[in-house]
């Protein structure tokens, strides 16, 4: 059952689903035809599951528009406003304005951005305050609030990293016209979400997909790392890598396996197709479609829908040395079709969600999409480590992905030359995640890297996106970035 309610609050036009989810074969699918009316819903255990289903279909989804949070526009964002990757997609003038930094307020993507991050937030607002009411199991209950809880987190996140002072709405009903919140607040909120979420159940006692006490503490780990709350990251991190629920695959390239979605070192994915087993909706990903070259479809039978809309910078290619294992996961930049004639590609163009042997064709991917994963946690306590003064430890944590990668080990002194390395690790190992963007914001390198690998100066205006010129056009309380 499949009910929707359409909300407009101060110009967000938030649309709010709310699925009745039935399990099949270990997964949940929504049933869109049936639909009841809202005074029957949020009266049993059913009914609170549905609510907070909708909030996980909505970091996916596309059937109940516009996209989910993950689909694509966030983290492409990311990868274009930064030196990770360039736009090939004809024809998408907000992309070209992302990988160029000549964005304004007037971008469709940045207003993309903005709906789809209030939208879950809405639909996570209506579970927490609909469930606690219900007469329930209290233990259920209470894990379906701190899941709802940790996915309001991550949309508010995103949001404040993005776009600095936002409306911090965290009721069903909120004023029309919203005016913005300090940073700070919103901080507090996403911190006492994640902490409330700390008590969710650990990795393997819940279904795969679902939030856990382990993602909570990961993300905790990550927003006091961007608070510069060293020691607090510290010690979230820690707290993941001290309870022995993860680990690094041994190969980078089985990260990427369809039989290792969510596996040890998925601390949060959002699943896409089947699911393998997790929670998921319908569509498929658009890793492939995306991030593949077009050649692919048109030199090589079967293989279908890579279109390459987007590539890597080749400042990106060639920061990886021939040892470095995730290169030749990570790249493709020539194959063979099936005349045996080597094709040699004349962009970058990024492979790594590609597991040939479950997809041979393809187009749209049934790949989870990694939000965080063990590695993260590991170079997340390096880094805060670093920024403390314990460089032996930084060192330490910085080696075990370097390791993965068969890179030597390094043994750097404090200072810049080890947050470099710290930095650089992680725009190896998380190329196309949607990180880099973000991680040039918070470390104050976002100028000079896609100088070096664009020729772009970039404004220190483009350090924050601009509030949609559509919600102000509505919301006259919405005040503008600096610059805009």
């Amino acid at each position: 059952m499949k009910r929707f309610k359409y909300i407009q609050t101060s110009g967000l036009v938030l649309a709010t689903a709310f699925f009745c989810l039935t399990a099949c074969e270990g997964f949940l699918k929504e049933d869109p035809q049936d639909r009841i009316a809202q005074d029957r819903f949020y009266q049993t255990a059913e009914d609170a599951t549905a609510a907070v289903n909708s909030v996980y279909s909505n970091l996916g989804s596309t059937s109940s528009g516009p996209e989910g949070i993950y689909h694509s526009t966030t983290w492409i964002a990311a990868g274009l406003a930064s030196d990770e990757m360039i736009n090939k997609q004809e024809g998408a003038i907000a992309n070209d304005q992302l990988a160029t930094f000549s964005w304004n307020a007037e971008n469709g993507s940045v207003s993309t951005l903005w709906r789809i991050h209030y939208k879950t937030i809405t639909l996570a607002n209506i579970a927490i305050e609909r469930i606690p009411p219900i007469n329930m199991d209290e233990t259920l209950k209470s894990r379906l609030v701190n899941e709802a809880k940790f996915l309001r987190a991550l949309a508010y996140f995103n949001l404040v990293r993005m776009f600095g002072n936002v409306p911090l709405l965290i009721k069903e009903d909120e004023p029309l016209n919203p005016e913005v919140s300090d940073v700070n607040a919103i901080y507090t909120q996403i911190i006492s979400d994640l902490q409330a979420a700390e008590a969710l159940p650990l990795d393997g006692e819940i279904q795969e997909g679902r939030a856990t006490s382990g993602a909570a503490k990961a993300l905790l780990a990550k927003v006091y790392l961007t608070r510069k709350d060293f020691q607090n990251a510290s010690a979230k991190a820690l707290e993941v890598i001290q309870s022995n629920k993860y680990a690094l695959w041994e190969n980078f390239a089985d990260a990427f396996k369809h039989p290792n979605r969510n596996g040890k070192e998925a601390l949060f994915s959002v699943s896409f197709g089947d699911g393998g087993g997790s929670i998921s909706f319908w569509e498929f990903g658009q890793f492939n479609v995306r991030l593949l070259p077009p050649e692919l479809s048109k030199e090589i039978a079967g293989i279908r829908n890579t279109q390459g809309w987007q590539a890597a910078t080749k400042d990106l290619y060639d920061s990886f040395s021939e040892q470095d294992e995730r290169k030749k996961v990570t790249f493709l930049t020539e194959f063979v079709n099936d005349k045996g004639t080597t094709i040699k590609l004349k962009d970058i163009y990024i492979q790594k969600y590609w597991d040939r042997t479950a997809e041979p064709y393809a187009g749209d991917s049934q790949q989870d999409f990694p939000v965080i994963r063990y590695s993260d946690v590991l170079l997340t306590y390096a880094e805060a480590q670093a920024e403390i003064g314990n460089t032996a430890v930084a060192n330490q944590y910085v080696n075990l992905v370097r390791k993965r990668a068969n890179l030597a080990e390094v043994n750097l002194a404090g200072g810049t030359a080890l947050k470099e390395e710290i930095l650089d690790q992680r725009r190896k190992e998380f190329v196309a995640e949607g990180h880099r963007w973000y991680d040039l914001v918070r470390t104050g390198t976002l100028e000079a890297k896609v100088q070096k690998a664009k020729s772009i100066t970039v404004k220190p205006i483009y350090e924050l996106f601009p509030l949609p010129q559509r919600e102000r056009d509505v919301n006259q309380k919405l005040p503008q970035n600096p610059g805009y």
